[in-house]
């Protein structure tokens, strides 16, 4: 893996980030929406600073993430099931 050296802008800081030249084009796009983000939450919300805005994006992106974790757990869980009661059905009728 061919790694790079990128600079992101988040929240007026400059970042250096060394990453493999695949993930890139995905580092720029979080780094947009991060800014988008930032920009919506800064016209909605009262904030003292850009730690503010940081902390609330991060906190809706977690939530985000946690809820889609539980999401795909409960469909691997029910996949699992469904795939145990085709076997059952398949080894009864092969039998």
């Amino acid at each position: 893996m061919e790694e790079i050296s990128i600079t992101v802008r988040i929240a007026d800081r400059q970042y250096k980030l060394s990453i493999g030249r695949e993930e890139e084009e995905v580092f720029r796009k979080a780094t947009k929406i991060l800014a988008d983000k930032l920009i919506e939450y800064a016209e909605n919300y009262a904030f003292k600073d850009k730690q503010d805005l940081l902390a609330l994006v991060a906190l809706q992106y977690t939530t985000s993430s946690l809820q889609f974790e539980e999401q795909a757990n409960f469909k691997d869980n029910n996949l699992v099931i469904r795939l145990n009661e085709i076997d059952k059905v398949l080894n009864e009728n092969i039998a």
